[in-house]
């Protein structure tokens, strides 16, 4: 299964996710070096975040950068 890269724009909805596919890769350590180089290109920028995706398919990996996610329980001796 590849790797793929995406950037994420600030969007409207909370819903739905502004997202653009930079790349695809078969090694972690590509796509890795890939998003490093993209977010020291753009650290001014602090709207736009990069992602990489373990999926086997365009469609998966959009479908998960979808995904709501609950937000972690930080317990009181993890602070």
């Amino acid at each position: 299964m590849p790797y793929f890269l995406y950037k994420i724009l600030p969007s409207v909805s909370t819903l739905v996710k502004n997202i653009e596919q930079i790349g695809e890769y078969k090694v972690y350590k590509e796509a890795k070096q890939k998003a490093r180089e993209l977010r020291i290109e753009n650290e001014q920028n602090k709207d736009v975040t990069y992602r990489i995706i373990f999926a086997e398919n365009v469609i998966e990996a959009e479908e998960r950068l979808h995904e709501k996610r609950e937000d972690t329980v930080v317990r009181e001796w993890e602070k």
